[in-house]
């Protein structure tokens, strides 16, 4: 007599519904945890430049110009054409103070014509301490 024929096999089956629900959490853990660097509403490609260590102040002002040549004073789009419109939305922004950096953030496929624009904006307000923000370059090339 065989006691162990008698015996039923179950099929061995594996439950992947929690398996699921933990990876999903841990999706969602992640993405909610993760930081997110936004200088802007405004994505700009910076042009490169070398990666010297340089000075770094806390900048007074930042003006981003678009590849269309709409510029930004902060977040804040302005509003018309031409340096006038610009030269008031820095003053709102800036007040008194003339003496700090200011960041010009310019798309690498922004017409040059439309720094030199904000560049001439600052100039006729006041501003000395400008500088173009730019993204290192990765081998130095010299």
């Amino acid at each position: 007599m065989r006691i162990g024929s008698d015996r039923r096999r179950d099929d061995f089956e594996i439950n992947v519904i929690p398996l699921i629900d933990v990876l999903l959490t841990l999706l969602m853990f992640f993405v909610l945890t993760t930081t997110f660097v936004q200088h802007s509403r405004m994505q700009v490609t910076l042009p490169k430049a070398s990666a010297e260590e340089r000075d770094v102040q806390q900048p007074v002002l930042t003006v981003m110009i678009d590849r269309d040549g709409r510029f930004y004073v902060g977040s804040d789009e302005v509003m018309g054409e031409g340096i006038e419109p610009l030269k008031r939305m820095l003053e709102q922004n800036a007040g008194d103070r003339r003496d700090g950096q200011v960041v010009i953030r310019a798309d690498a496929m922004t017409p040059h014509q439309y720094v030199v624009t904000a560049m001439d904006a600052l100039g006729q307000l006041g501003f000395t301490k400008l500088s173009i923000a730019t993204t290192p370059t990765l081998g130095s090339g010299r």
